[in-house]
């Protein structure tokens, strides 16, 4: 797949006064294999696997060389992640959702989830679905997503299948 040269600049604002603001990020493509690419490996390590007791083997990582890689960065730094998968001509799965616990809430993920959605639908994407955990349904109906069927157990924990179709 193609990497679209997508680079967008935000501010991004919290609507908490007890809470610091973000004065911005980039949102990217990330090519495997780089730094950022291993900062993004260390965050969903770190958020999504280390709490089950679970890792990533090379296989696995090997096969992200075709998804779409995706990173909110500041100076240098990651703030959040998420991968795009190609399912088929119409549809893409997004992975990996990541926000380091105390960066919650300030809007990354939003941010992250408008610019994959833009990523696809910029491709000639017509849906997207994931796996969602079953603690995060919330913030994907808020996005616009629907669940579709019944609770199910990955990676030893609740899931919904969730799906939006892009306009």
């Amino acid at each position: 797949m193609s990497h679209v040269a997508h680079k967008l600049y935000i501010s991004i604002s919290s609507g908490r006064a007890n809470q610091k603001s973000l004065p911005g990020m980039a949102l990217k493509i990330i090519d495997h294999g780089t730094a950022e690419y291993h900062q993004m490996v260390k965050l969903r390590n770190e958020m999504l696997r280390k709490p089950l007791g679970l890792h990533f083997d090379d296989d696995e990582l090997d096969r992200e060389k075709n998804d779409l890689l995706i990173g909110a960065f500041e100076d240098g730094k990651i703030l959040g992640c998420c991968l795009l998968t190609k399912v088929d001509d119409k549809t893409m799965r997004l992975r990996q959702m990541a926000v380091p616990n105390n960066l919650q809430g300030k809007g990354i993920g939003r941010a992250l989830m408008v610019f994959a959605e833009n990523l696809a639908r910029d491709l000639g994407y017509k849906m997207l679905i994931m796996h969602a955990r079953k603690t995060a349904v919330g913030f994907y109906q808020k996005l616009g997503y629907a669940i579709e069927g019944d609770e199910f157990v990955e990676v030893t924990i609740p899931h919904f299948e969730m799906v939006k179709k892009l306009n």
